[in-house]
């Protein structure tokens, strides 16, 4: 067992934190490559040139001179990328999401488990003290403060919206991306996992938190934007970290970041939050009050961009008028689905039957457009659709309304989840607090860059 030390403040760039929205689906493949830039404001340092094969268990490296390095990764439902930690190094695969701060591994002492991270075997894990300031001061936007253990080191309960959760101590190690050490990263060595699909997440070691939070992957390593892009057609996209001189994808439609310093009971301070300001449906914009979408006193009702999520959902007032203008423009054209008692995902009550020999035709698809301040995002076809996998009602498959209503959830905010954000070039500019967006071809895109998406 490693002595325990504590772990130096200096290591982290500042920001601040919060936990995120975590939502379970069904199983969806995505291949997807990460690029990492390197950058001189960067808390490490990484070489001009470093391809890396990123896949779920095996880590290989390549060289490529002059070209941004770049990580592959798989999407199951949410983005998965695979490094390793520790010395000598571990495989692990992390979840990637935009909705989390603190980034975690599955940690497994005493037996060894493919997807397990094995702190004993790392003679750089470092355990955080209770008293250091990573514990006493960076975990302040936990929604459940971090404790003390009997042994005297931080202690930390993460807990989700699908009723998952971990808990485990606070400690640092060495992260690699291929050859190229990060300098160290604190992260939640958890012992204790609680899941609502243990079948997915048991091939995962844990999740790589990327808001805006202080312990998060991407507020440590210091860099200053990352973007990504995932294509609609094969499930595949690129994640680009950090800053770069790539013009291609411009010009972006930004729209900034909402910030509210003032601590609110339901506001998370550090998701990437901007303000929703309209729905239109086939360019129609909706007779919705902006009043309902502002968070009010409590903080209630902010839109949240997660890249853990997979759909996008509303709060009741603005999805209710959503879905009767859907039902409205599809009269006649689709057949809705009459079953009460079936409601997918518990949150999207409106679906349609579709013969199973017919494809979706698009243009029977009214699009739905979000509003920003500044931006707008258009989501049409099978995007607005979605099939729902293994649903079928004799010669038909259902397909349901890829917009749910966040008060049968029970949670107090919108989210604008992955699913519409396929075939969007996405930024977070973190400088500029700032997100842009623009409707791209995400496979031409990484052609762009130079991968194959």
């Amino acid at each position: 067992m490693n002595s325990m030390t504590s772990v130096s403040t200096d290591i982290l760039c500042n920001f601040c934190t919060y936990p995120f929205l975590k939502f379970q689906s069904f199983s969806i493949l995505y291949t997807i490559v990460i690029i990492l830039v390197s950058d001189s404001k960067f808390c490490f340092s990484l070489p001009e040139a470093l391809v890396l094969p990123m896949k779920t268990q095996v880590v290989g490296s390549v060289s490529v001179p002059r070209s941004a390095s770049k990580l592959m990764f798989h999407h199951n439902v949410t983005l998965t990328v695979s490094l390793t930690v520790g010395t000598p190094p571990q495989n692990i695969s992390m979840v990637l999401d935009t909705g989390s701060e603190l980034s975690w591994l599955r940690c497994n002492k005493t037996q060894s488990y493919p997807s397990a991270f094995n702190p004993n075997r790392s003679t750089t894990y470092r355990p955080v003290p209770c008293s250091s300031p990573t514990c006493t001061t960076r975990t302040r936007d936990f929604t459940i403060p971090a404790s003390c253990d009997s042994n005297k080191l931080c202690h930390a309960t993460l807990s989700y919206a699908d009723a998952s959760s971990s808990e485990g101590n606070l400690a640092s190690d060495t992260f690699r991306f291929g050859n190229s050490d990060v300098s160290t990263t604190v992260f939640g060595c958890m012992d204790s996992l609680f899941s609502s699909n243990s079948d997915e997440d048991s091939r995962t070691t844990g999740l790589m938190g990327m808001n805006r939070g202080s312990l998060s992957f991407v507020s440590q390593m210091g860099f200053p934007k990352f973007s990504y892009c995932i294509s609609g057609s094969n499930f595949s996209g690129l994640l680009l970290l950090g800053e770069s001189n790539f013009t291609g994808i411009l010009p972006l439609n930004y729209t900034p970041l909402v910030q509210i310093s003032t601590p609110l009971p339901y506001f998370d301070r550090v998701a990437y939050t901007v303000q929703l300001e309209g729905i239109k449906v086939s360019g129609k914009l909706l007779p919705i009050p902006r009043s309902v979408f502002e968070p009010d006193h409590t903080g209630a009702g902010q839109t949240m961009v997660d890249s853990g999520t997979q759909f996008t959902f509303l709060l009741g007032p603005a999805y209710s008028v959503l879905r009767a203008e859907f039902l409205n423009q599809t009269s006649g054209v689709l057949r809705v689905l009459e079953d009460e008692n079936f409601v997918f995902q518990g949150a999207m009550d409106l679906c349609f039957l579709l013969p199973l020999s017919q494809p979706v035709v698009t243009q029977w698809v009214p699009t739905v457009s979000l509003v920003f301040q500044g931006a707008e995002m258009t989501v049409s076809g099978e995007r607005v659709l979605y099939r729902v996998p293994r649903e079928v009602r004799g010669s038909d498959s259902v397909h349901c309304l890829s917009f749910g209503n966040s008060d049968l959830l029970g949670v107090e905010a919108y989210v604008i989840g992955h699913h519409h954000q396929q075939n969007v070039w996405m930024e977070f500019d973190l400088k500029r607090s700032r997100i842009g967006l623009a409707e791209v071809r995400c496979d031409l895109e990484g052609q762009r860059f130079g991968v194959s998406v």
